[in-house]
């Protein structure tokens, strides 16, 4: 079996320790995601992923709109400062991925397959799997890092009004990336016997 492709895995971890020196052109950087993302599997080939691709002071203020929602659900200022922090550590990358699905596909795949209705959303958030894996792992092969973050649907508004974002796009992901400033720690995995069935 060849395992060229087990190798790139293994470097695809959570980098937070992310800076801004990248050596690839915005150009290149968007071709890739783009193309990535269009490669990635969806069911029926629906290819309801949608991405938005944020650089530069628009990368910054996705991370301000990001505090921005956090600050009133803060409790007192150490709170404050370790969110900031942590928000910080986010701005100090290169870019961010915001990943988003859209419903007008999902509707319109549970009205022309009624059987399969249920399904629908379910294999959406599939779609979105494949397509931020094959990201994130294309990325980690060009030694960019990156981390997926979840603050939807705190910041779902403000997003959709700062990138003007059509109302039929759900924000699913926020992925940022940049330069590995210091790698990621060790990843740990429990036995396979708890986790692998074979039958032969």
């Amino acid at each position: 079996m060849k395992n060229d492709f087990l190798e790139i895995q293994k470097k695809r971890r959570s980098v937070y320790a992310l800076g801004k020196n990248i050596q690839q052109s915005n150009g290149e950087l968007v071709s890739f995601i783009e193309d990535t993302i269009k490669e990635s599997p969806s069911p029926f080939n629906s290819q309801s992923v949608r991405a938005a691709i944020l650089f530069n002071e628009n990368h910054d203020k996705l991370w301000d709109i990001v505090l921005d929602n956090l600050k009133p659900h803060l409790k007192d200022e150490d709170a404050l400062n370790k969110t900031t922090a942590k928000i910080d550590a986010f701005k100090a990358g290169y870019a961010t991925i915001l990943y988003f699905t859209d419903s007008d596909v999902v509707k319109g795949l549970e009205e022309q397959f009624p059987a399969y209705k249920d399904n629908f959303y379910d294999w959406s958030e599939q779609s979105q799997g494949n397509a931020q894996y094959a990201v994130w792992t294309g990325l980690a092969d060009n030694e960019i890092g990156a981390n997926l973050q979840h603050y939807n649907p705190l910041i779902d508004d403000d997003v959709r009004k700062e990138f003007d974002i059509p109302s039929n796009w759900k924000l699913r992901g926020e992925m940022v990336f940049g330069s590995i400033e210091n790698p990621a720690q060790a990843k740990d995995y429990i036995d396979d016997d708890k986790r692998f069935i074979v039958f032969e």
